[in-house]
């Protein structure tokens, strides 16, 4: 069961187990799918504009998954999780979001319940399994722009005593700056890249959906 308090007619989660991870997954699944048309235009200016239909099929992959778990374990859900997106045919996506959440399931290990401290380790271990399927580094106007400094404030507010809920909203609000701030970018990778300096201006779509997942983690433990 997690452990929370109230403070302000506001429920603050001091852990969460598999019923909120599940939680997060459907939260963020619906911001992905509200954001289709955004995220494909996005792609349109900078890619072949597919964007936003591909990340909804994985996401609801996702979700679809993580309801179906029944092991209550959250290492197991992630895992099922992982791989159920990875067999999505999603171009990169498939393979980048699928590794991400399988890193997620190895960092959770066998814990029931995981404190803020535990969560910032779990999405850092999301963070080096999806490394391991691209070289992309922050200023390459990627994804990576997004979940590193959202990853990065989950770390810090976690390592400052904040609960889980104050963690993952400051890893949200780190997210949007971040995606926000690739419309500054030249593409390093992708279709993009071809484009060279005509990339500027336009938001990363994968970016940005990175800041809405993150965004409905947030929400989903609020």
């Amino acid at each position: 069961m997690r452990k929370f308090t109230r403070y302000a007619s506001q429920i603050i989660m001091q852990t969460i187990g598999p019923i909120i991870i599940v939680r997060m997954i459907e939260v963020a699944a619906g911001k992905i799918r509200a954001a289709e048309k955004e995220l494909s235009a996005l792609d349109s200016a900078t890619g072949d504009g597919d964007h936003g239909m591909t990340i909804c099929r994985v996401m609801d992959a996702a979700e679809a998954a993580a309801k179906a778990d029944t092991t209550g374990k959250i290492g197991e859900l992630l895992n099922k999780v992982g791989w159920d997106v990875m067999s999505v045919d999603g171009g990169s996506t498939s393979p980048l979001l699928g590794s991400f959440l399988i890193g997620l399931s190895e960092g959770a290990g066998s814990g029931a319940e995981l404190d803020a401290t535990a969560v910032a380790a779990m999405f850092e271990a999301g963070v080096a399994g999806l490394r391991q399927q691209t070289k992309a580094q922050p200023g390459d106007k990627t994804m990576i722009d997004a979940l590193v400094p959202a990853v990065d404030a989950l770390r810090a507010a976690a390592n400052g005593g904040a609960d889980v809920s104050t963690a993952l909203r400051q890893a949200a609000d780190a997210a949007a700056r971040g995606a926000q701030a690739t419309k500054e970018m030249t593409a390093k990778f992708g279709r993009a890249r071809n484009l060279g300096d005509r990339t500027r201006g336009h938001a990363d779509p994968g970016a940005t959906s990175i800041s809405y997942i993150f965004a409905g983690f947030a929400e989903a433990t609020q």
